[in-house]
């Protein structure tokens, strides 16, 4: 298997890792390597060039561009990205440098520097590949990665104008907000701040909630996060609508043999209340609207808001 989908039929968690060089991109590598630890997982770590900065290659040749690309020096800020992840889960033991590699080039119109990537595996079969692609945006790239290869998850950091601001219109959408949008699989979107008491998850009692609950408790364990829950009631008369809606949620972690941190309660706007509890949080996990409804419902969503408006990483889960 290289970054595309494993011909030998193995099933293994598969997390797309987006590196720009922003701290929130090596935040959200920290937590893929996290979930390595519990899980049988291969992890590609991707960085995007425009095809109009990809022609602009400073001076690389196609033939140099077959050979490994940590060889050709760090004149590409891709590579040298590249490089600072494959060396951070090195230190963090996620990865040794004795790994056999594999480099492969793949030619792409209208650029000379293709897609390059390299794959390291270890005796067990366990993957990490480091791609340098080029795309004719940088959202494309990264969704036009699922058609090589399905993902469970994708990993990116905030975009520069979502830390910024909270955007009023979509007309020019930031790179974070189009994966969160189009995305097939679930997402995570890192941002600097971090709480201190694990992930909050939130429920409305629907299934679609409860799937997620369970989902995300799994994901929490494996890597040693702690859970809390929290439901809103909009006014005060359906309290204990929310308050069933967090007992079942207790319910389905207590069956997997995992007892919440905290229960929460709130009334009022669901997304100005779970934004606000989520700030205590290192992570707010939400679920993505129906599959069944068009993606621009999703803009107008609660779990788009929450990830619009939150001060911390916040994960959809799909």
């Amino acid at each position: 298997m290289n970054d595309e989908a494993d011909a030998t039929g193995d099933k293994r968690f598969r997390i797309l890792v987006c590196i720009d060089g922003s701290d929130e991109s090596y935040l959200g590598l920290r937590y893929a390597a996290k979930l390595s630890h519990g899980l049988d997982s291969d992890t590609v770590l991707l960085y995007v060039r425009a095809i109009d900065l990809g022609m602009r290659s400073g001076g690389l040749q196609i033939s140099v561009a077959r050979e490994n690309m940590l060889k050709w020096g760090l004149e590409l800020p891709g590579i040298k990205y590249l490089k600072k992840g494959r060396d951070l889960l090195i230190e963090m033991g996620e990865m040794a440098p004795s790994w056999p590699e594999q480099s492969t080039h793949t030619d792409v119109d209208g650029t000379s520097l293709g897609d390059n990537k390299i794959e390291y595996t270890n005796e067990q079969g366990r993957k990490i590949v480091l791609k340098l692609k080029v795309a004719r945006d940088i959202a494309t790239g990264i969704i036009d990665q699922w058609e090589l290869g399905e993902y469970d998850l994708y990993i990116l950091g905030a975009s520069e104008k979502w830390r910024k601001f909270s955007l009023a219109s979509f007309r020019d959408p930031a790179v974070a907000e189009k994966i969160a949008v189009h995305a097939p699989c679930s997402v995570l979107v890192t941002r600097e701040l971090e709480g201190s008491l694990g992930n909050l998850l939130c429920t409305d009692g629907s299934e679609r909630a409860e799937e997620m609950i369970r989902r995300a408790a799994a994901l929490s364990y494996t890597c040693g996060f702690p859970v809390s829950i929290i439901s809103v009631a909009e006014e005060e008369e359906e309290r204990s609508k929310a308050e069933a809606n967090v007992a079942q949620a207790k319910n389905i972690l207590v069956d997997m043999g995992i007892e919440p941190r905290d229960t929460v309660v709130r009334v009022g706007n669901p997304v100005d209340e779970i934004v606000d509890e989520g700030k205590k949080y290192s992570m707010v996990v939400v679920s993505d609207t129906s599959r069944s409804e068009l993606k621009r419902f999703f803009m107008g969503s609660v779990a788009f808001k929450v990830l619009e408006e939150s001060k911390h990483s916040v994960m959809v889960m799909r």
